[in-house]
């Protein structure tokens, strides 16, 4: 079992997905089934874009779909269970295992901020394996939000739908929506591009409208218009 990690890393490389840390499940953590060692799978960059985009298929929740594929073969192959934040119920803790599995923290924005890869990544899966692996001990690192006094974040987004507390969802969809956004549906939003962290890692063009325009959709399915 030594090398599975390994080999398992190689393997999702291929598919521009990384290993995203692990963590030995405890009963609290909401980890299905009996399992010894949960392994996150996410990316970060444009790595994923690039090899998505020429295999992407014409069906709803496309990224999903793909990401479903992909974790199910692997999962196949490495003798493990794919489990996934989408499709649901049931909803799985993906933000909370996160934090079990690597150095991440709530930024003031929401999402979670990585040290590295700053606001520019993403949790895509998980693979759970019934044996307990050895994992290399977690990396204590600090919080990159604490050391920012500007936070620029915050100042950023043109209808405030930041305050620190929380996010104003219909206030930034309802921004998007009106036609006023194209700067944000074009390269991102603005709030996450203002984050001085991991901006080598921040999304090209057509992957961040890809995004943008997946959020619009899931505004509009919800009613807004």
């Amino acid at each position: 079992m030594a090398d599975l990690l390994v080999r398992l890393s190689s393997a999702l490389a291929d598919h521009g997905l990384l290993c995203r840390g692990g963590f030995h499940p405890r009963p609290r953590d909401g980890v299905p089934g009996e399992t010894g060692t949960l392994v996150l799978i996410g990316n970060a960059g444009p790595e994923l874009w690039r090899v998505f985009a020429p295999q992407r298929r014409d069906e709803p929740h496309p990224l999903d779909a793909w990401t479903r594929r992909v974790l199910t073969a692997l999962a196949r192959r490495f003798g493990a269970r794919a489990l996934f934040p989408f499709g649901g119920p049931p909803s799985h803790p993906f933000q909370r295992w996160a934090r079990r599995a690597e150095a991440v923290f709530p930024s003031p924005v929401g999402p979670l901020i990585h040290p590295d890869y700053g606001l520019w990544h993403a949790y895509r899966g998980a693979l759970a394996f019934t044996d307990r692996i050895a994992l290399s001990p977690r990396r204590r690192r600090p919080n990159p939000c604490h050391s920012c006094l500007e936070r620029p974040c915050l100042a950023a987004c043109p209808v405030d739908a930041f305050d620190g507390a929380g996010y104003d969802v219909p206030a930034c969809a309802a921004h998007l929506l009106s036609g006023a956004g194209g700067d944000c549906m074009d390269h991102g939003c603005g709030a996450r591009r203002a984050c001085p962290v991991g901006t080598e890692y921040a999304p090209e063009t057509a992957q961040a409208r890809f995004h943008m325009d997946s959020f619009v959709a899931a505004r509009r399915a919800a009613g807004m218009r």
